[in-house]
């Protein structure tokens, strides 16, 4: 199972970005598919998750900033970011649960996300 995620980039405070994640390499493909963000110095933390069926959870920090989509036939997960504030700045991972086992969770190499003052 692979996850590349991409569309992270420098970006002034008030912009917007859209993340996007290609999962691949499962036949029954994923269950939920989450955005994860680490700033240095910081612990990851979650952002956004969105169930197989659409059930969609965000940080309280999201504070309706974000919003995260999914297309099942894809394997593909999105993160549209607006309002960006440079606390934002993090890099961010996407991550999937296995269909079959959701204790085993899949991650992203990361992209990073630079919001200027």
């Amino acid at each position: 199972v692979q996850l590349q995620a991409s569309g992270g980039g420098l970006v002034q405070a008030g912009g917007s970005l859209r993340l996007s994640c290609v999962a691949s390499g499962s036949i029954f493909g994923f269950g939920t598919m989450s955005w994860y963000r680490q700033a240095p110095g910081k612990q990851r933390e979650l952002v956004a998750s969105i169930r197989r069926g659409g059930t969609r959870n965000y940080a309280d920090f999201v504070e309706d900033r974000f919003f995260i989509s999914r297309e099942n036939a894809k394997g593909t997960v999105y993160l549209e970011m607006n309002s960006l504030k440079p606390e934002d700045t993090a890099v961010y991972y996407c991550s999937a649960l296995s269909v079959l086992n959701d204790r085993i969770n899949y991650w992203g190499q990361g992209t990073q996300v630079t919001v200027s003052s």
